[in-house]
């Protein structure tokens, strides 16, 4: 294979930003993953129910804004959106450290950062997914969305690697200031590209309320379409149960520092790198809608290995579990987030990809919450095992609907969807 067939669409110029824009995103991203809810644990010393309570506040940003932000930015220039979210977003994430040096940092500070943070990433999120078919084009969906996959995945194993080190070393409140850098770096490379969007033509006077229905009747009028946000709406809330209580697990009954939860969660990248780059080759072979409900099926029933876990050796073993948990993850995301942007006309992909959002995401607040009630009551350990049982399960919607068999899209449905 030559190095020109390799590298693909990353030849483009303004992809290659974007590529790289992300990869500096999602770091600030894995660093946050890890650092604020440690600021909570160690800084803060915070129960579970708290520490439940911030990944809820974290993630709420999809419940109170997810609807009417696709309907703005289906009005705007999607790379806008995201270059003005990631510089705002890094302005956000200073507050942390500026407040704990002048020693007024609370579990309070924690829940406002982490709640602005979140209402920002809905809007960067939308416009993100919004603008790639713009940017590459419906025919080079599959692969933009496999090397995005690839770099985040890559950074999931870097990040994690970068921030346990720097926690330790600086503390969690100081290595937030890794991850607004990271947020900064990633708006000026966007301002970088050049290929403009037209603005959205308007017909007449818009009204929010007419636009968000027929985003809603859009997504929910499509079985496939449907499926594919219940069962991530039900994944993501085991998932969030799941990973409340991880860290928990891993600090105080496992008894691993910061550096050992690092390279534990940097496995978790490895097992998402290996499904980027395996994702085309598989919805290939097995077919793009199987795909979606066989991914969870193999792998998530291997995040037992976790609770069943001891402090030892056995405790790396359960890591690939969570590798595997992120190959299957990935893999799955990749076929259905192409099918998504495939089937939605232009003017709807930000409508689309909110109202998705909105309905696979909204159970995700509600997830940190029972993560920490069910940790306050039963234990890490047993959460644990809800969260495995729960994600495993998630496959139901997708294999009763027609991706059970759909190798590929049917060209008549995108049709008659887009009319």
């Amino acid at each position: 294979m030559s190095k020109t067939s390799r590298l693909g669409i990353l030849r483009d110029p303004d992809f290659g930003r974007l590529f790289a824009a992300t990869a500096l995103g999602q770091l600030g991203d894995r660093i946050i993953f890890l650092a604020l809810p440690l600021v909570a644990i160690a800084a803060l010393n915070t129960d579970e129910f708290q520490v439940g309570l911030l990944t809820a506040t974290t993630t709420a940003g999809s419940l109170l804004v997810g609807l009417p932000a696709g309907a703005w930015v289906d009005r705007m220039r999607k790379r806008s959106v995201m270059i003005s979210t990631d510089l705002v977003r890094a302005l956000i994430l200073l507050a942390i450290p500026v407040v704990w040096w002048a020693g007024f940092l609370t579990i309070w500070w924690l829940y406002a950062v982490a709640l602005t943070h979140g209402l920002l990433t809905v809007f960067f999120d939308i416009a993100y997914v919004s603008y790639l078919p713009h940017l590459v084009g419906r025919d080079n969906l599959v692969e933009g969305n496999s090397k995005l996959s690839a770099i985040r995945s890559v950074t999931s194993i870097s990040g994690p690697a970068v921030a346990g080190p720097l926690v330790g070393w600086l503390g969690a409140p100081v290595a937030l200031l890794a991850s607004s850098v990271g947020m900064a770096a990633s708006g000026l490379l966007a301002i970088g590209i050049r290929k403009r969007e037209r603005k959205p033509e308007l017909s007449g006077h818009p009204k929010m309320r007419r636009d968000i229905k027929e985003g809603l009747k859009f997504v929910l009028g499509s079985p496939a379409l449907r499926a594919i946000i219940l069962g991530d709406a039900i994944f993501n809330l085991f998932l969030v149960m799941y990973q409340t209580m991880l860290l928990f697990f891993l600090e105080r009954e496992i008894g691993l520092q910061s550096f050992g939860i690092g390279l534990l969660l940097s496995g978790m990248g490895c097992g998402a790198l290996l499904g980027a780059l395996l994702a085309t080759t598989v919805s290939k072979r097995v077919g793009q809608g199987p795909v979606i409900w066989l991914a969870p099926l193999v792998t998530c029933p291997l995040t037992v290995l976790m609770p069943m876990a001891r402090p030892g050796w056995s405790v790396y073993v359960a890591a690939v579990g969570l590798a595997a948990l992120s190959l299957g993850g990935v893999v799955r995301v990749v076929a259905q987030s192409s099918f998504q942007q495939a089937l939605t006309p232009d003017r709807l992909l930000g409508r689309m990809s909110a109202t998705s959002r909105f309905v696979s995401w909204g159970g995700i607040p509600l997830g940190g919450l029972l993560g920490g009630v069910s940790g306050s009551v039963f234990g890490a350990a047993p959460t644990l095992w809800i969260g495995a049982t729960g994600m495993t399960l998630s496959l139901l919607p997708n294999f009763l609907s027609p991706l059970r068999t759909m190798r590929t899209m049917p060209a008549e449905e995108g049709a008659e969807l887009a009319r």
